[in-house]
């Protein structure tokens, strides 16, 4: 298709051009064979497993060199897998995207016709997961980055690091079936394939894809064609910031009208938790300290899908901010006062035992209530929600809340009555003339 020609000119330049386009076929012994005997090597950095040959298991061992020369990526050592999320989200901007700017993920949907295929393509290709193919996640994003802006970055460590992943995770899914079954004919170009009754099925690139990539819906209306830029437009396009990552343009390209329309959208811009972003942090103001700005890059810590039990927990900084002192003392002024008779002593006693019992019962029914639903959605199965829809009057729970309001207003009055009682406490010598003043008036 014509929409297409330009971008598919790009694609055949792209470094990853075997790992892209190779329809290497699969075979679904081979691929459950491999996982299912897979470990990871800590102390050397290698995955273990095995091919069988003959009914008899081969040893194979997976290495960062052996992904590299089968999927032939031409990473260095040194290359980043990870960019500026403020850089990498203005290089989306330039291509046109017209989502929410602080999503975490960006829909491919949100993409002029020709971008639509390219992230579709890196998607398809390099994803660690099985399906969602709508989704650019962060890494899939600083991929594409990569490739429009024409930057180094290391690509077979992303996808070692979710192949160490899977084991380590306990999930051992057949993920990169056709890179695994690629460096299995490498290792062992004589294995025994049945294409009639194990061959997997792997849904490549063709044109039906395109014509569905071509297509919105209602919801996502097709956008106004941008121009190409960077190492789609030319394959003599240098990386515009190589050292520190932070720009999406070049010192020319900045002069052009739509870099400050992205700029101004950038205004409203933050950092989102995801992984595999190198995070910013900017000179900030904490209660009369300043912060001396540092660059925390993390380069394999992991990504937002990753489980969350293997996450690593982040070391929290500790920050010595000058702070101005509190005064603390508080003037005894009962001392200063006579005191006050028994019974009306007593009777002070008495309202603030009432008090506190009262908000001991308010706290009780709040810190039970608040139990009671901490418990995760995710664990309601489908019998429980049906009850609860069939069985739950949401009347009952509004009434239960007015409850606790009419409570809290109850406890309130309470308060403010101690607080006039407290400082009828402190001024005695006034209590004698509010009750004439009363009572002349309830004479009157």
């Amino acid at each position: 298709m014509v929409v297409f020609k330009e971008i598919l000119e790009f694609m055949k330049r792209l470094p990853i051009q075997k790992a892209l386009t190779d329809q290497h076929k699969a075979f679904k012994s081979h691929i459950a064979h491999f996982w299912k005997n897979a470990k990871y090597d800590e102390v050397n950095d290698v995955i273990n497993s095995s091919v069988s040959i003959d009914g008899e298991d081969k040893e194979i061992i997976i290495t960062e060199q052996l992904v590299r020369e089968v999927l032939e990526f031409p990473d260095a050592e040194n290359s980043l897998t990870g960019f500026p999320e403020r850089m990498v989200k203005g290089c989306m901007l330039r291509m046109g995207y017209n989502g929410p700017l602080n999503k975490a993920n960006y829909l491919k949907a949100c993409f002029m016709k020709p971008y639509k295929f390219f992230i579709h393509s890196v998607i398809h290709a390099l994803s660690h997961g099985k399906g969602g193919y709508d989704v650019m996640e962060d890494y899939q994003m600083c991929m594409v980055t990569a490739l429009v802006l024409n930057k180094k970055y290391n690509f077979l460590r992303i996808v070692f690091h979710y192949m160490k992943d899977n084991i380590t995770s306990g999930s051992k899914s057949w993920v990169y079936p056709r890179f695994v079954q690629m460096m299995l004919d490498h290792a062992y170009p004589n294995l025994v394939k049945d294409e009639q009754n194990d061959l997997m099925v792997l849904h490549h690139m063709d044109n039906k894809t395109l014509i569905r990539l071509s297509k919105y819906t209602k919801n996502w209306l097709e956008l106004k064609k941008t121009e190409f830029f960077g190492f789609i437009k030319s394959d003599k396009y240098e990386d515009p910031n190589p050292v520190n990552h932070l720009k999406w343009r070049n010192d020319a390209e900045m002069k052009e009208k739509n870099a400050i329309d992205e700029l101004t959208k950038l205004e409203d811009f933050y950092e989102t938790r995801n992984d595999w972003y190198t995070k910013e942090e900017n000179e900030k103001k904490k209660r009369g300290g300043k912060r001396t700005p540092t660059l925390k890059v993390q380069t394999e810590v992991g990504s937002s899908s990753q489980p969350q039990k293997k996450r690593k927990k982040k070391a929290v900084e500790t920050m010595l901010v000058d702070e101005p002192e509190e005064d603390e003392t508080e003037a005894n002024v009962e001392e200063d006062h006579e005191r006050l008779s028994p019974e009306t002593d007593q009777l002070m006693r008495d309202i603030d035992d009432t008090l506190e019992s009262m908000k001991s019962a308010s706290q009780r029914v709040v810190d039970d209530e608040e139990k009671s639903l901490s418990g995760s959605e995710d664990d309601i199965d489908a019998q429980v929600e049906r009850w609860i829809s069939e069985n739950y009057d949401p009347r009952e729970r509004e009434r239960e809340s007015n409850k606790r309001k009419e409570r809290g207003v109850r406890v309130t009055m309470m308060m403010k009555l101690m607080f006039h009682l407290k400082m009828f406490k402190l001024l005695p010598h006034h209590l004698q003339e509010v009750e004439r003043n009363l009572h002349r008036e309830n004479v009157s």
